[in-house]
């Protein structure tokens, strides 16, 4: 299927070495690309991918975006060799232009959906933690390690994984190192849909953010994402206290114009993002 759109001038997309980027239609496609190194995250991954979502969140014409690995692995993890004494000094392997890609700082409006194959060990498993949506291929073999080798899990998983998958299941993987399967993982709630093989895998998360990009309002999806974050970073009350003046703003909005008039029209609504 061929997606395509018009767009008030797209950002260009930046030409990064270990992650390939792609547009189809509104949505971005985020390639981790070290496959020679099994996906492994040494700096230049590191700032590669948060520049890539950098982009993501920046570029208005991007209504949702994908991630997922080139080669036979999603990632092995963090290339200790390369990343383990800047990490120990307390630098950032974070660039100034880019974000958080575990998605820990700032605001997030724009929705992921990220597909797991092969290896998805340590910050793998924290980059789906941090994704809005997630699918695993069977055979997807899971692990958070980091306890095995003197440290612990930095990237969220410590915070996200006991909220998802409930405090027994988390502590189960945390604190114990072992390996877990696709099965395993949908059970707690680590993802949400396992694909028969990579390719399906990669196939249902485009169509998942293809369905958000061309059937939700831009707006609406923005504001959906901003108001459930701000229930779990600030809690109910502050998240509530924005439900009113939000939805006065959104039904002011010309996709709620439109939105209403497809639904009188009974056909699909266009909306544009205004």
């Amino acid at each position: 299927m061929t997606h395509t759109f018009n767009s008030d001038g797209p950002q260009i997309l930046p030409d990064l070495a270990t992650v390939s980027l792609e547009r189809d239609g509104h949505v971005l496609l985020i390639g981790l690309n070290r496959a020679a190194k099994r996906n492994s995250f040494d700096r230049t991954m590191l700032a590669d991918l948060s520049r890539a979502y950098a982009l993501l969140e920046s570029d208005e014409s991007l209504r949702a975006g994908v991630l997922f690995a080139h080669g036979d692995h999603f990632t092995a993890g963090l290339d200790l060799v390369d990343v383990a004494p800047a990490i120990a000094a307390g630098e950032s392997a974070l660039p100034d232009d880019g974000r958080d890609p575990w998605r820990l700082a700032g605001t997030w409006t724009t929705p992921l959906v990220a597909a797991a194959h092969g290896w998805c060990m340590t910050l793998g498993i924290e980059l789906l933690l941090a994704a809005d949506i997630r699918i695993a291929a069977a055979g997807t073999r899971f692990t958070q390690l980091e306890v095995r080798r003197g440290i612990y899990p930095f990237g969220g998983a410590t915070i996200r994984l006991p909220r998802e998958a409930g405090w027994g299941n988390a502590m189960r993987w945390l604190l114990t190192g072992d390996e877990f399967d696709a099965g395993e993982a949908h059970r707690i709630g680590l993802v949400q849909e396992v694909a028969d093989d990579p390719a399906a895998a990669l196939a249902r998360a485009r169509d998942i953010a293809h369905t958000i990009a061309e059937r939700a309002a831009p707006l609406g999806v923005r504001a959906t994402l901003e108001s459930a974050h701000l229930a779990r970073t600030q809690g109910e009350a502050a998240a509530i206290e924005r439900l009113r003046p939000v939805i006065t703003a959104l039904f002011a909005s010309q996709d709620a114009s439109e939105g209403v008039q497809s639904f009188i029209e009974r056909r699909d609504a266009k909306f544009s993002g205004r």
